[in-house]
Parts: structure tokens; sequence; C-alpha cells
């Protein structure tokens, strides 16, 4: 009986998961704001199908068990160490920031103590997921904002863990036996996690070892998910931790493994549908009329991290040496909340710290946060010139460091602007040749490396009209823009013309849709590595066919051509439809 009533339960809501996560995609929206739609539309609260919500609550759970894992899978201590000056105070200090004025916002609202300090702790920590897939959208994965964005959310990733940990003791009578409760948690799960440390990183490697020796897949698919949900139960089971913080360390214990990427991989299916059916889950306990009652809390949690948080972030990187637009794009890139707070909130209200009315306006509050999390973007970016106007203020965010004396006089040069793996080359080519060059770059432990070694650099943001002026781009005979995303590309391009109207670029973009922007602009040249990779791959499988070289050359040229005719661009974009 219960097997029948299972599975359509289970087939409607990954149905309509489906039918959700497509409508938000097809309207530019994440993804997770259609689960959550999906889950409301399926839930006992709205007319038409109504789901049994504890036979997809018990099956989320292992959305939960998958997602933290994969979360641990990709976990990497050296991403961490990158930023680690900058991540680790600036997470702490704005996750304390939110919690602070999420609890005064709690009680405004009329909650007691605990249950507001519940409502902060939900609220202070961004969506990895959202995170993620926004900086993928916007191309800023590797750019230095993205880089700073993912350390601040890796760390905030390490606190909530802690924080699940210690929540139930908000629950306790008193604040002696809360503290006193929170401390034996803090030991059992570093019990826990030490454990894992020193016996799981010897018997978890010797097992998927002796898997993989065997040569079938499918056992290495099942040994990886055996561990995954062995781990997460077992220190729910022995050590009272949250099944989120087993799987997360299960996911740390094997990535440290030779196996660790070819685990990530087979287990990535399995983490995006469960961790579908954890946000449908999250969806089906939205009761849209409890929501109204408490209009009041969610406008207000969502007022804060929209805004509060993005200004908490620029004002902490006036404390720091990075350019006022990373400090923009990082803030804005921040401004939600999502999964984890999903976590921190179903366990509060399973510990009965909140009600389900406080619950419904987390939900909500986080969906609202996630889809105007684009505008709050777009608004950002687009205060930097305004704020440039209040010179003291710009200048306390926008640290870029002194302009050195040897660029002054500088004329007839070249200016790369960002070198990271593709501008680097450039750089060679010109020292071999002995041409003088100048590098924007603004990564200050990269472009403090790059000093010492006696290269013109210098430290900034390449798409700011200031720095690209101390690099006398009004002298230079070219500039070479390598920067890895499509908006800072785009504005260091327009803001040249701005400058040097008839400098020569040559311009790194990341696809086709950017050539028609930078053919707006004047820019001739411009190489997409993504095309540039294509090419030779399908030239030397010519050569590998048996075709001459010439000709393998000849029809790389030509296809070549075909997808870089600016000039075609240019003159669709002039001439209008017919």
């Amino acid at each position: 009986m219960h097997e029948a009533s299972l599975l359509p339960d289970l087939a409607t809501a990954l149905a309509a998961a489906f039918a959700g996560g497509f409508i938000a995609r097809f309207l530019r929206l994440p993804t997770i704001i259609g689960y959550v739609a999906a889950g409301i539309a399926i839930s006992p609260f709205t007319p038409g199908y109504s789901a049994n919500v504890e036979t997809v609550s018990d099956v989320a759970d292992l959305g939960v068990i998958f997602l933290m894992f994969g979360i641990g899978l990709n976990f990497e201590l050296r991403d961490l160490r990158a930023v680690q000056k900058v991540a680790i105070p600036g997470a702490l200090a704005l996750m304390v920031v939110l919690a602070v004025v999420g609890t005064g916002i709690g009680i405004v609202s009329g909650l007691d103590g605990a249950a507001a300090v519940a409502v902060g702790l939900a609220v202070c920590v961004c969506s990895s997921a959202v995170l993620s897939r926004s900086l993928q959208d916007r191309g800023l994965v590797d750019s230095i904002a993205g880089r700073l964005a993912i350390g601040v959310s890796i760390v905030e990733d390490l606190i909530t863990v802690a924080i699940l940990a210690v929540l139930p003791s908000l629950a306790a009578e008193g604040f002696g036996e809360a503290l006193g409760d929170a401390g034996i948690a803090v030991i059992k799960a570093a019990a826990f996690v030490a454990i894992m440390v020193v016996v799981g990183s010897r018997v978890v490697p010797l097992v998927l070892r002796s898997v993989a020796g065997v040569g079938s897949r499918e056992l290495f698919i099942v040994a990886v998910v055996a561990m995954a949900l062995g781990i997460a139960v077992g220190g729910a089971e022995l050590f009272e931790v949250s099944i989120a913080i087993g799987a997360f360390v299960a996911g740390v214990v094997i990535s440290e493994t030779e196996m660790g990427h070819q685990a990530t991989a087979d287990v990535v299916p399995l983490r995006e549908a469960f961790a579908v059916l954890f946000f449908v889950s999250v969806g089906m306990l939205v009761d849209p009329g409890e929501v109204v009652g408490e209009i009041p809390l969610l406008l207000g949690i969502g007022a804060m991290v929209l805004f509060i948080g993005p200004v908490s972030v620029v004002g902490l990187f006036a404390l720091m040496p990075y350019p006022g637009r990373v400090a923009l794009i990082v803030g804005a890139s921040l401004a939600h909340f999502g999964e984890f707070s999903f976590l921190i909130a179903r366990d509060a209200l399973n510990l009965e710290l909140i009600d389900g009315r406080t619950h419904n306006a987390i939900l909500a509050a986080s969906a609202l946060t996630i889809g105007l999390n684009p505008i709050v973007y777009n608004l950002m970016l687009r205060s930097e010139p305004f704020l440039a106007r209040f010179g003291p203020i710009w200048k306390a965010i926008d640290r870029q460091g002194p302009l050195p004396a040897q660029f002054e006089r500088m004329q007839g040069h070249v200016v790369i602007l960002g070198y990271g793996r593709v501008g680097e080359l450039t750089g060679h080519a010109l020292s071999s040749l002995q041409r003088d060059f100048v590098i924007i770059e603004g990564d200050l432990p990269r472009a403090r490396t790059l000093s010492r070694s006696g290269l013109n650099v210098i430290w900034g943001d390449a798409a700011s009209e200031h720095v690209l002026s101390r690099a006398n781009v009004d002298r230079a005979t070219l500039v070479v823009s390598a920067l890895p995303d499509e908006n800072s590309t785009l504005l260091a391009i327009n803001n040249l013309r701005r400058i040097a109207p008839a400098i020569p670029a040559v311009v790194r973009a990341r696809a086709r849709d950017e050539l028609r922007e930078l053919a707006r602009l004047g820019v001739e040249e411009v190489v997409v590595p993504e095309y540039e990779g294509g090419l030779e791959l399908m030239s030397q499988a010519l050569i590998a066919l048996g075709y001459p070289a010439e000709d393998a050359e000849l029809y790389r040229l030509a296809i070549r051509d075909i997808h870089y005719d600016i000039e075609s661009l240019i003159h669709h974009e002039t001439a209008g439809p017919a």
C-alpha cells in the first residue's frame, strides 16, 4: 500500500519539477524557483493534485545527502587558500551582520528570542547552487570577483555545517543548558570529522581502489553511493550530527582520493535528480495562506538580503585592496539565500524553534531573493558611475594602488588587459621581441609577483576608465584584452573607445554573442578560445584521416572566416531586416 502511494507521488513530483524548471529557464529565472513553485502546485495547500508531503520529504532526504555529498566532492582547500585572506574574514563578518540584522527583524516581527536567532542563522548563508549558476551564466567564474565570491561561499558552507551541529542547543531550556549542549554538539561533530579524516582517509581509498580494480563501473557506483549513505546515516546515528554534515564529510574524504573525479562524475546524475526532489519538498511545505500572515517578516528578510547584504560587502571591501567594481560584483552575487537556508529552516522547524508560518516566510523570502538577484546585480553595476561622483566615498572603496613612475612618459607600447593563462602568452611573445608593454591585472598577488619579475604592471580593474588612462592607452599602439568575463570585456572596450577611439584592439571573447557587441564598438580582431580549440581539433582530425596538412589548414581558415565574419555582423546590425 505504501509502495503504491509512493510511486505516483514521486512521478508527479518529478513531472512537476520538470515543468517548473523548464518554465523557469524559459523565463530566464533560476531553476530552483521552478522546482519550489512545482512543489507549491502539488502541495495540500493548493487546488488540484495533492502529493503526500511525508512521502516526498522522506525521499528528499536523499537529495540532502547527495547535495551535500556533491559539494564535499567539489570542495578543494586550494580554492579557499587562494582567497583566504579576504574570504574568511569577509564571510564571517557578512554572516554576523546578516544574522544579527535577521534576528532583529525576527524580534520586531514578534518572534521570541530562540526563534528570531534561528531566523537570523537561516538567512545569513548564500546559495552555493544559485551562485555557481549565476557566475557561470555571466562568465565570471574565472574572474577575480568570481573567485572571491566562491571563496566566501565555501567559508559560509563550512560555517553552515557548524550551525547545523549546534542548532539543537537553541531548543534547550536555559542558557547554561544551551551552552553545554552546544559544546557537546561541537565535540561530537569534531570527533566524527576527526575519525573520518584519520580512519576514513585510509579505509575509503583502499575500498575504492579495490572496487575499481574489479573493472565494473556498476560496482564502483554502488560502492560510492553506499559510502555516501552509510557515512551520512552512521554519523547521524552514532554522533548525532546532521545527515548533511555526514554527507559533506564523506564527499570531502572521497574527493582526496585518486578516484575522486570519477566518483564526482558518477554521482552528479543522482545528485541532480534527488536534489530536485528536495526543492520540490520545500515548496510542498509552503502554505500561501500562512505566508500572507507573515508579509512583514518576509519583506524584512528579503530587503535585508537584497540591500543590506550588498552594502555590507562593499563596506567590507573598503578595508581590503580590491577595485570597487569587484566589490560591487561580489556584493550583488551573494545577495540571495537558498538550499543551506532550507536545511537550517527545516531543522529549526523539526526542533520546534520556529512554527510553520515562520518557516513559510523563510522559504518565500528565499524565492524572492533568488528571483530578484539579477535585478540587484544590474543595479549594482550601474551604480558605479554614480558612486564615482562622490570622490572620497569611491576612493575608499576603489583601492587601485599608486601609479608607477615609469609609465608616465611611456608611448608606442602595447596594453594587455588581464594576464592569466591567455594574456601571458602575448606577453611572452612581446618580451622575446623586445616590445614595450603594460599589463593591467586585477589579481593583487599576481600583480605583485609580475612586478617583482620586472614587468610593467598596473594593479586594478581593467574595465575602469581611470585605470585604462593610467596605462596611457591613448598613446599605445595596440590593446590586447584577455579578460575572462563578458561584462568586463565590453565595459573595458567601451571605455577604451571613449579614451582612444582610433587605437586598434585584439579582444578575447567567450562566445559568438559577444562578437556583435564588439562589432558595434569597432573591434575587428576577436578571438574565441572555444572556436580556436575546435578549429585545431578539426584540423588535426583531417590530418589523421590522411588529408594533406595544407588542405586541412585551408579548410580551417575557411571555417574560421565564417565564424569570425564580423563585417557581416556589422552589416546585419546596420542594415536591419530586409
